[in-house]
């Protein structure tokens, strides 16, 4: 069996999952998510915890069990503690703000990019007293949408390698070029 497939998902209080019409319904202190069961795939509730299991051995019903597992096991974490991914923004002249829900960001553009809220996703805006850089929290219960709306912000201004500038994730590493040679002349 799978070895990711066959763990239980331990169902913490307040969670309640259900199946309905093929899909799989969570619902929680911080919102409902669902999610369609591949044909095949069962759940079932045993001792306080969610069991996955698969009809056969094929190769095909392997690959889904381990994903169904997983899926269901972040949608379980989204509805208790949420997901968040927090955005560094690096530059002189580089600005975030929040205008009602919505997010502004000034990037070194001719204009101000205003970015609308998904349904779901929540931003926070702050800045670093230290290196009085701005930063942005992209917040919300799915784990997919919190990523692709992050990745979304983060394409605006991917971070370059000479000076560093842009949007990058907190703690990522961004390989630095030397850039142009001091030294040397024509003809060399």
């Amino acid at each position: 069996m799978s070895r990711i497939g066959r763990l239980p998902i331990p169902i913490p209080s307040g969670v309640t999952i259900a199946e309905e019409n093929g899909r799989i319904v969570v619902k929680g202190p911080k919102g409902s998510l669902e999610h369609p069961l591949p044909r095949g795939i069962a759940v079932q509730q045993q001792n306080g915890s969610l069991v996955v299991t698969r009809p056969n051995d094929e190769r095909e019903m392997r690959a889904l069990h381990g994903l169904t597992r997983s899926l269901i096991a972040n949608m379980v974490t989204g509805v208790t503690q949420g997901y968040e991914k927090t955005l560094d923004i690096v530059g002189v002249g580089y600005r975030a703000e929040l205008v009602g829900k919505n997010l502004r960001l000034a990037l070194g553009f001719s204009h101000l990019v205003e970015i609308v809220p998904r349904p779901g996703i929540t931003f926070e805006v702050g800045q670093d007293t230290s290196t009085r850089q701005f930063w942005v929290r992209v917040s919300g219960v799915d784990k997919q949408l919190v990523g692709q709306v992050a990745a979304e912000i983060r394409a605006l201004k991917k971070p370059e390698p000479y000076k560093g500038k842009g949007i990058r994730y907190r703690g990522e590493l961004v390989r630095r070029k030397a850039g142009k040679s001091a030294k040397g002349g024509k003809g060399r």
